[in-house]
């Protein structure tokens, strides 16, 4: 046999029958022999809501199929469908304690790995506002090479490190290609309770393309979703050429005991390195506001998106160096925090501001931010390139900054005629917040930049560097 299909072990493929212990026992067959798995064009695989999963080590081809993923009443939310994983085993690997700026780690193994560290005695993102927690374990993860060399450098200090998980790094790659998946959605009770009945990919080194996510059945509730393409704690992960669908906003009570805006996510990356999204849509319109932002991501690195149309790119949890280019972003637009380089390039992107640097974790960006030939639309009255907000008195588990270089090289900026035409336009907003707060108790205020630099920005408004131009008496500001 040259490969696995599902209709080998029973799969009816009628929309009705339930398939999926046909096609966890295909996948199964696939993985011991070391073959690839085809599915039946025309067919329509049914996929109960019983629990079960099927761990694909192979190539997959889902050209022509249809599957029907229905989530009313699942059996176990968090249960992905598909589990992407690698046949190689962790390994063992000692590590006491990282630098800043690290970018060599000796590696006595000899073979390229993934790297996920943490110290458990040190919480970041000690998040403020509707969903205040209390942080999560500092945390990086990267690629590191035979020759010890890092990925990309080390982001913060780690004073120690109490988990190392190492994993190698495939070096064959495993494809999955096609198939139009239509998820029936749940109707449980609006409270964060997220579903994952998903493909989740946990190995390094795969390919995923022609994918089409659809959502049918929405009521006027339901929980969220985490991600129907989840990467988590693997490295190289190539999407591309995909279709993907945002879910409706649910609304429920927060942990501040407000009501808030439950994030639905199609795409969901977390302590991913070196991922790269390239020529993805989404189904709804970009600028529905019934609809949640398309793509949420944590603990990741050295991320690009390339020729995609989405309704949001969130870096919530901190990316490590992230590039835009020639996307398409809607009313949720671009939220980041985090380290390193972040790139914005050829693109076109709607929002209050064109960046909003994330005030629940501090607005930090430490490092640099280039816009370079991009296009904003403004929603609303504000016209902040830069939207940050921070009073200082509330400590994130880091020392919070604004991107220490500013480059803007060519904006233009396309009015919605809701602003005051005589309002200047700024780099960043007055992000200080609440001024009748001494200066003694604002001990954790972001680190204003080092230097802005703007030049070709097509706008009839006057620019200027900030808001509340107190907050910056340092800053270089240099205009063309």
């Amino acid at each position: 046999m040259d490969y696995i299909t599902y209709e080998m072990f029973g799969a009816a493929g009628d929309g009705r029958t339930d398939d999926m212990p046909a096609i966890v026992s295909a996948h199964e067959h696939a993985n011991k022999a070391g073959l690839p798995v085809r599915a039946k064009p025309g067919a329509v695989y049914y996929i109960s809501p019983a629990d079960a999963t099927a761990v694909v080590q192979t190539s997959t081809d889902w050209t022509g199929a249809e599957f029907l993923i229905d989530d009313v009443n699942c059996e176990n939310l968090k249960s992905p469908v598909f589990l992407v994983t690698s046949a190689l085993a962790p390994i063992p690997f000692t590590l006491r304690t990282l630098e800043e700026g690290q970018s060599f780690i000796d590696n006595p193994t000899g073979q390229e790995l993934y790297l996920l560290v943490f110290n458990a005695h040190h919480n970041d993102y000690i998040r403020r506002g509707l969903n205040q927690d209390n942080g999560s374990p500092r945390r990086d993860a990267f690629i590191l090479g035979a020759d010890g060399l890092l990925s990309s450098p080390v982001s913060l200090t780690f004073e120690e490190i109490t988990e190392v998980r190492a994993l190698p790094i495939d070096r064959d790659k495993l494809v999955l290609t096609g198939g139009e998946f239509t998820t029936i959605a749940n109707q449980a009770e609006s409270k964060y309770n997220y579903h994952a009945r998903n493909i989740e990919i946990r190995r390094s080194n795969v390919e995923v393309s022609g994918i089409t996510h659809l959502v049918t059945g929405e009521l006027d509730h339901g929980a969220p979703y985490r991600g129907f393409i989840s990467v988590l704690e693997c490295a190289r992960v190539d999407i591309h050429d995909c279709l993907f669908t945002a879910h409706k906003i649910y609304w429920t009570i927060g942990s501040a005991n407000l009501p808030v805006a439950m994030g639905s996510y199609d795409i969901n990356l977390n302590a991913a390195a070196n991922v790269t999204i390239s020529r993805c849509a989404q189904t709804t319109d970009i600028m529905d506001r019934a609809y949640w932002g398309l793509i949420g991501s944590n603990f990741c690195r050295d991320l690009t998106l390339e020729d995609c149309r989405f309704s949001r790119f969130d870096a919530h949890c901190g990316v490590h160096n992230c590039t835009l280019r020639r996307c398409t972003l809607g009313h949720q637009c671009l939220n980041a925090i985090g380290f390193g380089t972040f790139l914005v390039e050829d693109t076109e992107a709607c929002g209050r501001a064109l960046v909003t640097l994330r005030s629940d974790y501090g607005s930090t960006w430490r490092g640099d931010f280039t816009l370079r030939n991009c296009t904003w639309r403004p929603l609303g009255k504000d016209r902040s390139v830069f939207s940050a907000h921070n009073d200082g008195t509330h400590d994130f588990g880091y020392a919070c900054f604004l991107p220490q270089r500013v480059m803007i090289d060519g904006l233009t900026v396309i009015e919605n005629g809701e602003a005051d035409p005589a309002a200047p336009l700024t780099i960043f907003n007055d992000y200080s917040d609440d001024p009748s707060i001494p200066a003694d108790k604002r001990v954790f205020m972001p680190i204003p930049p080092v230097s802005v630099e703007a030049g070709s920005i097509a706008t009839d408004r006057r620019i200027e560097l900030c808001a509340a131009p107190a907050l910056m008496p340092d800053t270089a500001f240099i205009l063309h």
